[in-house]
This record gives C-alpha cells, structure tokens and sequence, in this order.
C-alpha cells in the first residue's frame, strides 16, 4: 500500500473491531437478519406492551369477580383464570371454536356491532348440571344445547356480559346485551372474517374437568382504548389558595350534611313453612339465635361493617366492631326486596 492511498472510514472501523473481512461480514449480516421482524400489513398489530398490561390486569379482575359469583351461584367450587388477551380475526376466532359451540352473540348497543361469549361445552353443560339440581359429575354429551338448557346457561351469559361492561368501563362505555345463541362456529355472522377482534380466554377449572371460556369484542369498539392514553392524571387544580379553600370548605359541608341510608341485618335463619303462615301483625317470630349474634351493617347497598345490637336509651342501636371491604356482589338494591331496619 501507498502512502498516498488512504483507509476508508469502513475500514477504519473494521480494523478497530478486530474482525477480518469474510467473519465479520458473516456476523454482521447475521445481526442484521436477527433485528428484522415480521410484518403483516393485512392485520398489524395493534397491541403495545403498555395497553397488553391493562388488558390483563382488566380481564384478570374480571375473571376473579366471574368465579366469586359463580361459586356462590353454583354453590360449588371452581377457578376461573386469565389464559391469554389477543388479537385475532374474527375468521381466527370461528376456527378456534369447538363444533358445536355454545356462543351467545351480544349487542353493543349504540355501535350496531356485536360480540360474541362461548362457553366451553364441558363449562355449559357443568352450568346446566348445577342449575338443575345435579352434583356436578356428568358425562358431556356430544350435542347442542337444548332449549331449555340455552336458558339456564344464559343466565350466567347474562352476568358475564355485565361484569364485561364493568371491566371496560374506566376507558370504554358499553352496553353488552344478549340477543342470540348459535351452536354452529360457521353460521356465526357478527362480523366480516377479515375484522380485528380482541378475544379473552379465559380457563375454567372445574375439580378433574377444564374448559375454555372465550370472549371476542370487535376492535372497533374498543378502539378509544387503544388510540387514547390510559394513564389516568389528575385535574391540575384551579384558582388561587384561599379560593380552593373555601371550595373544599363547601364541599365538606355537602358531603357532611348528606344523607346515607343505613341498615343492620341479623344473620340466616331457618323458619318453617307452618311458622310462616301462622304470622299475623304483632307476632313475635323466634329466630334461635343468640342474644349477641354479629349483625351485618349496610351502608348505601353495600355491607360495610359488622356490629352487634344493643340500646342507646329506648332507641335501638348497633356497636360496630369491624370494618369491612366491600365486594362488588354485595350491592343489594333496596328495590328488589332488601332487608328493612331492624
């Protein structure tokens, strides 16, 4: 070499790594080819870490609030578990359901587009075992729900499409109803085979007996969810220091002054039919339990408390002795017969 031949910058920076020419190519181009990802300009990928992380927190409480209430309904054991949040094409998801399924379309009402809740055949017919009186040890028939059998299992359907609403509602308002059954994947038509859905599945454990739980939204609907931000900030506040302070001032007041319905509920007790009938007004009912039974103490709908009765002069009271958290089952609506002051 010259001295009036100079190295290149190439060249300079391939002496310095002390690579020679054909094994530095080789893992150069190997690198290169490690960096290069796959991409599918029919269906991108519209799911960034960030929402993948709410999306399982979400549906994870969803799948907690589900097996409390389905435990209690049931009144037997079973886990009910987050298996995967994805996206896929509604086509996808139709070949991913079981012939026959047990799908209930839902309404979104407002967007005229629809979703769809399969319940895994082995999940179905537990439901329809339980619901009937059985002990939930069965044989799964190869068949389609019958009709009557499709009324039973919606009246979970029914609940999940509600806690499926209360899941998104911090960042999407839905309104999920049932419309419709379908046991053929094919005949289902809420939506084009080419459409992006999110599909939830979740896995049900029912003591030796698994099943599979599907929930499928169109990304239409959800949309906002995945174009906004979820990170919640809270309201700069405004206006000077004495005028915030006045402001809290006044809304202490009106949260003080507010008034909150209260009611304290003796535990379950067994009557007798006979006893039943034989009450009139002034009619003294014998409960058989003890003088200091813990009462459940209801603030707005919601069991807050447990207290034991007692007296304050000639008034009748309740002593809480615990706090408690409240569950989102325990809403009891007044107006669908909850218990009076007692």
């Amino acid at each position: 070499m010259s001295t009036s031949e100079s190295l290149s910058q190439n060249e300079i920076d391939l002496l310095f790594s002390g690579g020679g020419g054909a094994e530095s190519g080789g893992s150069e181009s190997v690198r290169r080819q490690s960096e290069v990802q796959v991409y599918d300009f029919r269906r991108p990928a519209r799911i960034s870490k960030d929402r993948m992380r709410s999306l399982k927190a979400m549906y994870g409480l969803l799948a907690k609030s589900l097996e409390s209430w389905i435990t209690g309904r049931m009144r037997d054991q079973l886990e009910v578990e987050l298996q995967s949040v994805e996206q896929l094409s509604f086509g996808e998801f139709q070949l991913a359901l079981p012939s026959p399924c047990s799908s209930y379309i839902l309404d979104i009402q407002g967007t005229g587009r629809q979703g769809v809740i399969d319940f895994g055949h082995e999940f179905a017919y537990f439901i329809v075992d339980r619901l009937f009186g059985g002990t939930g040890q069965h044989t799964v028939p190869s068949r389609t729900l019958s009709a009557i059998e499709r009324m039973a299992v919606r009246i979970v359907a029914d609940r999940v499409a509600f806690h499926l609403a209360e899941a998104w509602k911090d960042y999407v308002r839905l309104t999920l109803e049932v419309s419709g059954f379908e046991s053929i994947p094919e005949m289902l038509q809420v939506a084009n085979r080419e459409d992006p859905v999110l599909v939830a599945n979740l896995s049900v454990g029912m003591g030796d007996m698994h099943s599979l739980m599907m929930l499928c939204l169109p990304f239409a609907t959800v949309e906002k969810f995945f174009t906004g931000t979820t990170a919640r900030r809270p309201a700069q506040p405004e206006g000077s220091e004495s005028e915030r302070a006045r402001e809290r001032t006044v809304l202490e007041t009106t949260v003080r002054d507010a008034h909150v319905l209260v009611q304290a509920r003796l535990p379950r007790f067994n009557v007798s039919f006979r006893d039943l009938l034989d009450l009139e007004p002034g009619s003294v009912l014998s409960t058989g339990l003890e003088p200091d039974s813990e009462l459940e103490v209801i603030m707005a709908g919601q069991r807050r408390f447990r207290g034991l009765p007692g007296k304050m002069g000639r008034t009748l009271a309740v002593r809480v002795s615990e706090a408690v958290d409240p569950e989102p089952d325990d809403l009891i609506h007044p107006e669908r017969g909850s218990s009076p002051d007692r």
